[in-house]
């Protein structure tokens, strides 16, 4: 079971203990450890990149409750300095946050969030559930995303029986396990590129400055 101290923390540079290191049958080398700052892909949110030693982390990802960290060359079991690429962190961050945003601003229309992808490039989000089943005007959204932007909201982080809650100031919070922004006013310009209905739901678009 791996630590993930990215729940409760920003850093991007610290210590871990690999636990073991596994070559894989396509000539990558896995790794587990102890505790990690790194953000596996999941949740809609692509994977944290950086560095174990010297060695560059390619990709990370979840098996049950274990994270691996994948290299191309194999690392010492023991202890070891971590370092998460801090401005891919923080780039991740404000796709996800601003999500975040999009899904509040559905729901003051009467949409439901059910799906999320933050990548980069490719920010969109999936809604169900209003009765009227017409799109909302997309510049009514903007708006409403630019204030909470303007407002530079603190992000809010909560754990209620054991699972992760994140807010922004006093809108509703979201089980999420994902990394976000310490304010909005972070997050930078949001536009959506998209809003439209396709096969009942509500799929919104976007794309940051």
């Amino acid at each position: 079971m791996t630590k993930r101290d990215y729940y409760t923390r920003d850093d991007t540079y610290g210590e871990a203990h690999i636990l073991r290191c596994i070559a894989t049958h396509d000539g990558y080398f896995d790794s587990e450890l102890d505790a990690t700052l790194f953000h596996p892909q999941g949740g809609g949110q692509p994977a944290d990149k950086g560095w174990i030693g010297n060695v560059p982390v390619l990709s990370v990802f979840n098996d049950g409750e274990t994270v691996w960290h994948r290299t191309s060359e194999p690392v010492a079991t023991g202890p070891v300095a971590i370092r998460v690429d801090s401005e891919l962190r923080a780039l991740h961050a404000r796709w996800h946050s601003a999500g975040h945003l999009i899904g509040y601003a559905g729901e003051l229309h009467g949409w439901q969030p059910v799906k999320a992808h933050h990548w980069p490039g490719e920010g969109r989000i999936t809604f169900t559930g209003n009765s009227v089943g017409a799109a909302p005007d997309a510049s009514l959204i903007e708006a409403q995303i630019s204030a909470w932007i303007e407002g530079s909201l603190p992000r809010k982080i909560e754990f209620i029986d054991g699972k992760r809650e994140v807010r922004f100031g006093e809108l509703p919070a979201y089980g999420c396990g994902g990394t976000h922004s310490q304010t909005t006013g972070e997050i930078g310009h949001v536009t959506l590129t998209s809003v439209k209905m396709k096969k009942g739901q509500l799929v919104v678009s976007y794309t940051l400055s």
